[in-house]
C-alpha cells in the first residue's frame, strides 16, 4: 500500500447555481409523451429520460 500526501482541496473556478427539478413516473411511453406535451405547452424547460 502506498502512502499518499494529504493535499488541500483546490478552489473551484466556477460558481454553482442551484437547480430544482421534478421527476414524474409514467405508466408507459404514451403517458410520458402526453405529459411532456402538456408541460411543454406551458413553456416549461423539460428533459426526457428513460430509466
Amino acid at each position: 500500500m502506498q502512502n499518499y500526501k494529504k493535499t488541500e482541496p483546490q478552489k473551484k473556478s466556477y460558481t454553482y447555481k442551484p437547480q430544482y427539478g421534478l421527476v414524474i413516473i409514467c405508466a408507459d411511453e404514451a403517458e410520458q409523451i402526453k405529459l411532456f406535451n402538456q408541460l411543454k405547452s406551458q413553456n416549461l424547460k423539460l428533459k426526457v429520460v428513460t430509466v
